[in-house]
């Protein structure tokens, strides 16, 4: 397994941002090999955001990303908010979390 953890910084619109967000959430779940995500805001900023989504694998992560209609959805994040996205592996885990 893989987790995919995007800090969004909104700029735009907020609430457009959150509808963007849930467009591309809707997607992603729909894709092979996505087992599940977890939204977080900032207590401090509410313009900063963190997405982790789980996946299978690194393969599954990125098959959905090239496809063309994740390309089309993205692009309406751009003017909302700057990402700054990475893909990470499990090197320790506790119980009870997650």
């Amino acid at each position: 397994m893989v987790t995919f953890v995007n800090k969004l910084t909104v700029h735009g619109d907020i609430d457009r941002f959150l509808a963007v967000k849930d467009r591309l959430t809707a997607y992603m779940s729909s894709r092979p090999g996505y087992i599940g995500h977890e939204a977080l805001r900032h207590l401090g900023d509410e313009r900063v955001f963190l997405e982790l989504a789980v996946w299978e694998d690194a393969q599954a992560h990125a098959d959905a990303v090239r496809s063309e209609e994740f390309q089309a959805l993205v692009k309406d994040l751009g003017p909302l908010a700057t990402p700054e996205p990475g893909l990470y592996e499990t090197v320790e885990a506790a119980p009870g979390v997650r």
